[in-house]
């Protein structure tokens, strides 16, 4: 043992009892430091050096320390140090602290030891920052110390310190070239804890690690690629990560199949629509060059196609060397892959791009790859001039009279087990319900030719050829119209012209069947001969075949003709039609034929794209155009409704107030002779002292009989001839709004604007009047008990000489004439005041009873308001995406050119390079 190892476990004491194992320790220094004592010049240092260890072995701290104190020399910061470890174990921390950080040594050793010492005292005493700068001060000064990378890394993966423990792993990594430590990166990498990290942080470890195994250098660089995926700084790994693997000059004999799936999986991510060709230009010839040289034999054929591909739309873009290796590769390497499969997933990819972008749903195309994909059927397309007979023929192979008119939309006819009609748009598919509603579809002309019907039932023919028929309208017309009739060419297998015997093949049919070869040149043509019942004998009937034939060969040479009529024995003609129909079905190649049909649809769905984009915009601009007249109209619309409210308040207000003002000018009128005829109450023998008070009362009861028997009934009915105005007031209000709502609806083209006012309040109005009118009860008023100069002078009159009886006579007088004379203009205005009291409530809550009338038809008007400022909100955001971006649109579609262009070059694999593919 060396004696740094004995200072550091305090075992310096043994040098003094090597020889004299059977005796305790202490005794044996204290024997040697007598001895020593005797000598001239004692040396003790080392002695009591020994002898402290042992009493800090024995948990004797005091006697330690005091051993301790005492040495100088070559020991001293060995001392010091474990006087401050006395401390430590003594609970001390403070002293042992400022003990620890006082020992300034040059001695390495020494100054880790103190290091870690002062690494444990601060985690205990909560210095969790000091600890953390002491080991890694620690670490860059003597990493190759045992265990201090081991103690630091289990620290901070404790404290989930993972930017230290990430940093330590790496930088050991790096150092020491150890595969565990580079299993420890990869470790906090699949945890998801380096996420945020700058990508350049690991290239360098990457790159040694490279070169010390290759099988680590794969796994930890997927999962670094896993890791950034999800993050922002995706596309700056990606860069790095090229230029990393450019520069380490990977080959295809480094076997990295895991890393060949990866860069398989990320060039079709970013090749699928959703990045911008400005974003891609500087990454994929990177990734494209890395991906050949580094490609498992999977996928050789494909990494070669790719950069062929991408090369030829973008030219320069990858190194011309790496691109006559990847000519070479396509040259000489076959291709294993499921061209169908790949073919349709492309096809899927343009969809699912063009549903999203709002492009439409192309239901019609998606049916078509339905039907190129469907390899136990051939098709078979019927067409040819209107009055050929095509239907008469389709019904007799169909063997029921289905087609009863010449169609107008594409018909499918195939066989099916259960009767199952639909039609095929665009937009949308439907199922028609039964046969009735098939013809009338049938009789329509309006769009016919955008939708498509498929026609399934049992049908024994159709099933035992394995047979589809497609019906086409009659090819009569112009030349975009014979178009339009044959847009779905592609389809078939095999074509079938039909011609008319009394007019077999002229110029017309050599005009049409030019465009079809246009369109279509590798689809075979043949020919049905129809109606030869209407010629006149058998001899001639032989020749018309014969002359149609010579003419027929001399134009197509393999093309073969059938005489047919729907009027012959059916029996037989389907006996020899299907050996026709044997002969011309040519099934050879069939999934190379269906293969190049899918791509010429693929490509002219990127060319139709890119022309709907256009269109797009336009419906953009349009919508906008509508939504903003929608928006002026609405506004118009809510104005209207405004003044309409208004002017029914108005309207139902005033005349309810003309109905109160009315009852009060009678009232005004009434009253008062009510009053005045209650002098006849008043006789020469009446006692005048009490008899204003018996008048008041007997005038208060007048008044209230007057009013609860002539007025309220009268009031009541007023009331509900009111209402009942007000009920027209509101009906010729919900016309106007109705007639305006019909107006708005026809913008829209929908029932959209659906008005429900809310005629409840006449209910709560007549439930209002009924208990308000119902009874009324007059609290007594003060007629003749006021205080009025003339009442005051004949009650005190009354009071004082109403005893005498010489007096009477003329009290009688004076109070008949008051009472018969008075206008009794403050207690009549008193009185309507109380009468009208109780309908004050319901006199000022009509507006708002109007209001909440016309409350849902105004809600109705201003939510559509509202979507339609959001639309134009959305459509111009969009427009003006489209237009700062253009390229949102036009480079998915290049890129999935690229795809398709990938995807041709496939297809020639192991058969030599061809510059050009069409």
């Amino acid at each position: 043992m060396t004696l740094e190892s004995q200072l550091i476990q305090k075992t310096y004491y043994q040098m003094y009892i090597n020889e004299h194992e059977n005796l305790q320790p202490i005794r044996v220094l204290g024997d040697a430091y007598q001895e020593e004592l005797q000598k001239d010049l004692p040396k003790l240092t080392s002695i009591r050096f020994a002898q402290g260890e042992i009493y800090f072995h024995n948990r004797d701290f005091e006697a330690a320390i005091f051993k301790w104190e005492s040495i100088a020399g070559e020991l001293e910061l060995w001392a010091r140090k474990n006087i401050a470890d006395a401390y430590y174990e003594s609970g001390l921390l403070s002293n042992a602290e400022d003990l620890y950080l006082s020992i300034d040594t040059n001695n390495l050793t020494l100054k880790t030891e103190v290091a870690l010492q002062l690494f444990s005292l601060f985690i205990e005493r909560g210095k969790l920052e000091a600890a953390v700068e002491i080991i890694k001060k620690t670490i860059d000064s003597n990493p190759d110390y045992p265990n201090v990378t081991t103690i630091a890394r289990a620290y901070f993966e404790e404290q989930l310190d993972w930017e230290n423990a990430i940093e330590l792993a790496v930088n050991e990594a790096k150092r020491t070239g150890s595969l565990e430590w580079f299993d420890t990166v990869n470790a906090y990498v699949q945890k998801g804890i380096t996420r945020d990290l700058n990508p350049n942080y690991f290239l360098q470890a990457l790159f040694e690690l490279y070169n010390i195994d290759q099988n680590m250098f794969e796994e930890l660089t997927i999962s670094l690629w896993n890791t950034y995926k999800s993050e922002d700084s995706y596309f700056t790994w990606l860069k790095e990560v090229n230029h990393l693997l450019l520069n380490l000059e990977i080959s295809r004999n480094n076997h990295l199949r895991l890393l060949s799936d990866l860069h398989y999986e990320t060039y079709f991510a970013m090749i699928n629509g959703n990045y911008s060709i400005k974003t891609l230009e500087d990454l994929v010839p990177d990734l494209l060059t890395n991906w050949l040289h580094l490609s498992a034999p999977k996928h050789t054929v494909l990494v070669s196609a790719a950069v062929l591909s991408w090369n030829e739309l973008f030219p320069t873009s990858i190194s011309m060397s790496v691109v006559s290796e990847a000519e070479n590769l396509i040259s000489e390497t076959e291709c294993h892959i499921n061209e169908l499969e790949e073919c349709v997933n492309l096809f899927n990819g343009i969809m699912g791009w063009a549903k999203v972008h709002d492009m439409g749903e192309n239901n019609r195309l998606n049916w078509v790859v339905e039907q190129l994909t469907d390899f136990d059927t051939h098709h078979l397309f019927i067409t040819g001039f209107s009055g050929s007979g095509k239907s008469a023929f389709v019904n007799t192979i169909l063997g029921e009279e289905i087609q009863d008119s010449p169609t107008s939309s594409l018909v499918v006819f195939k066989d099916n087990e259960d009767l199952n009609i639909i039609e095929i748009t665009d937009e949308e598919t439907t199922s028609l319900n039964d046969f009735t509603h098939f013809q009338e579809r049938m009789d329509r002309r309006r769009n016919a030719l955008e939708s498509i019907i498929e026609f399934q039932q049992p049908f024994p023919f159709l099933y035992e050829q394995k047979l589809a028929l497609i019906e086409t309208p009659g090819l009569n017309g112009s030349h975009q119209e014979r178009y339009e009739v044959l847009q779905y060419l592609q389809i078939a297998d095999t074509l079938l012209f039909v011609l008319d015997a009394n007019a077999p093949f002229g110029d017309k049919e050599k005009t049409t069947l030019t465009q079809i070869h246009e369109l279509a040149p590798d689809i075979p043509v043949h020919f049905l001969l129809n109606k030869m019942d209407t010629i006149v004998n058998e001899q001639e009937a032989i020749r018309i075949f014969e002359e149609t034939c010579s003419r027929i060969h001399s134009y197509l040479p393999e093309a073969q003709v059938f005489a047919f009529s729907s009027h012959y024995e059916r029996g037989q003609q389907l006996v020899d039609l299907k050996g026709f129909i044997q002969s011309i079905n040519d099934e050879r190649n069939i999934a190379d034929k269906r293969l190049a049909k899918l791509l010429f649809f693929i490509r002219t769905t990127i060319s139709r794209l890119l022309q709907k984009r256009i269109e797009v915009e336009n419906q953009l601009i349009e919508s906008v155009r509508w939504n903003e007249e929608v928006v002026m109209k609405l506004n118009g619309a809510v104005n209207q409704l405004k003044d309409a409210e208004s002017q029914k308040a108005m309207a139902i207000t005033r005349s309810y107030r003309v109905i109160k003002e009315s009852l009060q000018n009678e009232i005004s009128d009434s009253v008062p002779k009510i009053l005045q005829e209650c002098s006849e109450l008043i006789k020469e023998d009446s006692n005048f002292s009490t008899i204003h008070v018996e008048l008041n009362d007997v005038m208060n009861s007048r008044v209230q009989d007057y009013l609860e028997q002539e007025v309220m009934p009268k009031y009541y009915s007023a009331l509900q001839e009111w209402i009942s105005s007000g009920n027209d007031e509101f009906e010729q209000g919900r016309e106007f709004l109705t007639e305006m709502a019909e107006g708005l609806n026809s913008l829209y083209g929908e029932q959209r604007i659906k008005i429900e006012c809310d005629f409840k309040v006449l209910d709560d109005w007549r439930r209002d009047t009924d208990r308000l009118t119902s009874r009324f009860h007059l609290e007594k008023v003060n007629i003749l008990l006021r205080n009025t100069p003339s009442q005051f002078l004949l009650k005190s009159a009354g009071k004082l000489f109403g005893a005498l009886s010489q007096n009477k006579a003329m009290l009688y007088n004076k109070y008949k004439a008051f009472v018969k004379n008075d206008n009794y203009s403050e207690p009549t205005e008193e009185i309507i005041e109380r009468f009208f009291q109780q309908f004050e409530l319901f006199e000022k809550s009509l507006e708002r009873d109007i209001t909440m009338f016309f409350r849902q038809p105004l809600k109705i008007l201003n939510e559509a308001i509202e979507e339609s400022l959001s639309q134009i909100t959305t459509k111009q955001d969009l427009l003006k995406k489209m237009n700062t971006n253009p390229e949102m649109f036009r480079d998915p579609l290049t890129l999935f050119e690229v795809r398709l262009r990938q995807f041709e070059w496939t297809t020639v694999a192991g058969k030599g390079v061809q510059t050009t593919i069409y």
